[in-house]
């Protein structure tokens, strides 16, 4: 089916939406001050903001409140005063990634449509599904999707699907890093992120930026994106310049009219030595990767001016239509209305009779034509002139800036969203444990021994070993969660058929690290864990997270725990209490993109500037960066009872180290003298 594709630009200031909205995009996304993934951009006040959506309206484009991070406990009174902004502004959808702002959104403000942002991580039909499940009407593609994988999304369902199609590429999937907090406190996934995958990394020693990728550019790929059924063409960049925003749009303007882009320009604007598709062609390797250079930084100096004139002053953008009627004894009347209902009509002077020319359609159209300085353009005339009459064109001219300023002022009026002023729900009870409960996490089943699978409260497994656990004659299954990847590009059917197996073996529990898998392992008849890449901080998500049907929840590593500890569910609720914690999901594995796959897993690393070293963990379908040393907790136990479990997150420990790190954690052992990181829980994440 044939649909007009929306091209959406980034706002991250005044003059960024000036230029895209003069340059043709057909909606805009923003952020208030607060709770937007891009913290550090102008954004806009109270007043600003509810005068940016007027502006915007008034010349046809929408515009997407960005309301996507992660929430802790205490800013949920500024989420919902953040809501009622964006109800009172009257803005076109809100862009979210946290279930608890999903939950308030539905029920202060259940009239704006809700897109599920990227930092949700759906990247296949089963995000999909959940989404239409919860109330969504829009899904923001993954970036790493290819383009087999954004159509089977878009024939499986009837959201609208949103895909970026120009603009920086994170190493990370969205919503799944944790670089930037671990290293310096500034949470990505709390719009704050400090970039530090710009900075060198090495793979073997060899130097270079093994983490920073080019930028995406699909321009020229827009119309096969809309076949595919896209809805929405989304440009990256709420960081950056007014004339970026402004090439970028004219660029996908363009290439939907067909009229040639002037992809030089554009990569002098901005890009990292060029561009990239290699996520949405399959094509991922080296060639991928790119830093920012002298030369694209120059190269910039050359088209700011130029590309500052496209959007300086009143753009022809919203159509107008114009009645006019000049009769004898009656005053000239001009009725004017627009394509959304409104309607003006302005009264002038008496025509006279003609004593040279009379006033006559041709004569009209010209002066009636004249909206330049405005944003309307004269798409039809309509006359009834009674013969041999004429009037001044001073009097034309007043009709229509009358119709004109009256049509403008009712564009702009601000079309409230109700909202519903209620005090936010109460936290249900809190789940009490005295002494935390031990799970364990383990990467391979070799890790895994006889005493741990006795005295843990679960074992969590992947799905692999859950299989090789299968083919060695296993039955005990009671304590077995099998753990979903938190990636799944293309493996849907296998990935389903493999549980289903395992179901039919006497598996009943698993572990969802991603919205999608929680819709597979509730359908598929399993209890359902959340896992900690669920983001799960405050208490709305833990309630929204109930709703979906998890049995329990492990909660964001991020917070510290004396935001975590106050934390009300009636789900058990748990903590990331011993492991290499991931950092990264990645798609593209920077080391087989530096130097080749060695085919060993576990034994590769990345190095940083400054020596550290990072294990990258290989998986099927993507690739860890986990940190450089451990967490570790087990000499502090007293401070966490409250919780209803801690998990043992085990990657590259040798089977001793697990048995040993698990009987610490049962007894409570002494601080190690090799290096650990105690993570975020007791410092100020930003």
């Amino acid at each position: 089916m044939e649909h007009q594709l929306e091209i959406l630009a980034p706002a991250g200031s005044w003059d960024s939406v000036v230029a895209a909205v003069q340059c043709g995009a057909n909606a805009v996304y923003l952020g208030a001050k607060d709770l937007n993934a891009r913290r550090n951009a102008s954004n806009f006040d109270d007043e600003a903001f509810c005068n940016t959506v007027a502006y915007c309206h008034a010349r046809n484009v929408k515009v997407y409140m960005t309301v996507n991070t992660m929430v802790l406990e205490e800013e949920l009174p500024v989420a919902k005063e953040t809501l009622r902004l964006a109800a009172r502004a009257g803005v076109d959808a809100l862009i979210i990634q946290d279930l608890g702002i999903a939950r308030l959104a539905r029920t202060l403000c259940p009239e704006i449509p809700r897109h599920a942002s990227t930092q949700m991580s759906i990247h296949n039909r089963w995000g999909a599904r959940l989404m239409r499940e919860m109330g969504f009407t829009r899904v923001v593609l993954a970036r790493e999707m290819s383009k087999e994988e954004i159509a089977a999304v878009c024939q499986e369902t009837d959201l609208e699907v949103e895909v970026f199609v120009h603009g920086a590429l994170c190493m990370c999937v969205s919503g799944q890093c944790t670089l930037s907090a671990m290293i310096g406190g500034r949470s990505g996934n709390r719009g704050l992120c400090a970039q530090p995958c710009r900075l060198p990394f090495s793979a073997g020693g060899k130097g270079g930026y093994a983490l920073s990728l080019k930028d995406v550019s699909l321009v020229d790929r827009l119309a096969e994106l809309g076949k595919l059924g896209v809805t929405s063409l989304k440009i990256e960049g709420r960081m950056k310049r007014p004339e970026y925003v402004a090439a970028a749009v004219t660029a996908c303007q363009n290439a939907l009219e067909g009229a040639p882009v002037d992809q030089d320009r554009l990569r002098a604007v901005f890009s990292r030595s060029g561009f990239t598709d290699g996520y949405y062609t399959g094509h991922r390797g080296r060639e991928m990767f790119g830093v920012r250079q002298k030369e694209d930084v120059t190269g910039a100096a050359g088209v700011l001016k130029e590309l500052e004139g496209l959007y300086r002053g009143e753009h022809p953008l919203v159509p107008v239509h114009f009645a006019l009627t000049l009769q004898e004894g009656t005053p000239a009347v001009l009725r004017g209305w627009d394509e959304d209902g409104h309607e003006a009509t302005a009264q002038g002077m008496e025509p006279q009779r003609a004593l040279n020319r009379p006033t006559d359609e041709a004569l009209a159209r010209r002066n009636l034509g004249k909206t330049g300085g405005t944003y309307f353009f004269l798409k039809s005339l309509a006359c009834q002139i009674q013969e041999g009459l004429m009037v001044p064109a001073s009097c034309l001219n007043d009709l229509r800036r009358q119709v004109l300023e009256s049509l403008a002022a009712q564009r702009q009026a601000v079309r409230k969203h109700p909202f519903h002023d209620l005090t936010l729900p109460s936290s249900p009870r809190e789940f009490v444990s005295i002494t935390p409960a031990l799970r364990v996490r383990c990467e391979r089943l070799e890790q895994l021994s006889q005493e741990m699978l006795e005295r843990a409260q679960q074992i969590q497994l992947p799905i692999g070993e859950c299989l090789r656990l299968l083919e060695g004659g296993f039955s005990q299954w009671e304590k077995v969660a099998a753990e979903i990847p938190a990636a799944v590009f293309q493996r849907e059917e296998s990935i389903a058929a493999q549980l289903q197996t395992l179901k039919e073996a006497g598996l009943t529990q698993v572990v969802a690290q991603n919205l999608g898998a929680v819709w597979l392992g509730r359908t598929l008849g399993f209890r359902v864990s959340g896992g900690f890449r669920l983001n799960l901080a405050n208490s709305q998500a833990l309630q929204e997270a109930a709703q979906l049907g998890l049995q329990d929840a492990t909660l964001s590593f991020e917070p510290s725990l004396d935001r975590l500890r106050p934390l009300r569910s009636t789900l058990p609720l748990g903590i990331v209490a011993y492991g290499r914690l991931p950092l990264m999901l990645m798609r593209n594995c920077p080391v087989k993109c530096q130097r080749g796959c060695s085919g060993k897993r576990g034994t590769c690393t990345l190095t940083d500037r400054k020596g550290n070293r990072f294990p990258v963990l290989c998986q099927r379908e993507a690739t860890e960066l986990l940190n450089t040393v451990p967490l570790y907790l087990a000499d502090r136990l007293p401070e966490l009872r409250g919780f209803g479990f801690l998990t043992l997150y085990f990657t590259l420990e040798s089977p001793q180290q697990c048995r040993q790190i698990f009987q610490e954690y049962e007894a409570g052992g002494p601080k190690p003298t090799d290096p650990i990181t105690r993570g975020l829980y007791y410092r100020n994440l930003l």
